[in-house]
């Protein structure tokens, strides 16, 4: 499949039409549904996917093939649509942090009555600053220092945001562990 994609991407440097159809037929649910974990709106997801396959086009010299080429293009995704929600005017302003405890990060262990469906749910309901962390964190799998460049924002700041919605979450989640347990 890498073999194959590399040779796409080969063709879609020269400018090859057909072989950029048949790379974003191979890529474009999945950037589809990365765009939907951010933007809630099926057409916005829809524009931030198609603006980041654009940029991916035009910058294909860019992509070095050390990175499997799905990676590289989900990180343009998720970028355009940071734009699209920093336009909304979503700032990640540092935060200032007077005693910040260091809690396990890993540790994102809830109640085995509690269902993936309710985690999503509980994830959607946070604050956008909080919500964008968690799903960089958790879903998409970038650490703090990924996630601080994304953004642009402090590391620490990354990490305040993640464990206060993480603490949120846990509130959200409490009534559902508590309903599950009676």
């Amino acid at each position: 499949m890498q073999q194959q994609t590399n040779s796409l991407i080969q063709a879609c440097k020269k400018g090859n039409q057909v072989a950029q159809i048949q790379v974003y037929d191979m890529y474009c649910d999945a950037m589809f549904t990365v765009a939907s974990r951010y933007l809630n709106n099926d057409e916005d997801a829809k524009d931030a996917m198609q603006e980041g396959f654009l940029k991916a086009f035009t910058n294909l010299d860019n992509y070095k093939p050390e990175y499997t080429f799905g990676a590289w293009l989900k990180r343009i995704v998720i970028n355009q649509c940071l734009d699209v929600l920093r336009k909304r005017k979503i700032e990640f302003s540092e935060v200032v942090v007077s005693e910040l405890q260091i809690t396990n990060e890993d540790n994102w262990d809830f109640d085995s009555n509690i269902n993936k469906t309710d985690i999503l749910n509980a994830i959607e309901q946070l604050n956008e600053k909080h919500k964008i962390v968690i799903k960089l964190y958790l879903i998409e799998g970038y650490d703090h220092t990924e996630i601080s460049e994304i953004l642009d924002i402090p590391v620490k700041t990354s990490r305040t945001h993640l464990r206060r919605g993480k603490l949120k979450l846990q509130e959200f989640l409490k009534p559902k562990y508590n309903e599950a347990r009676y």
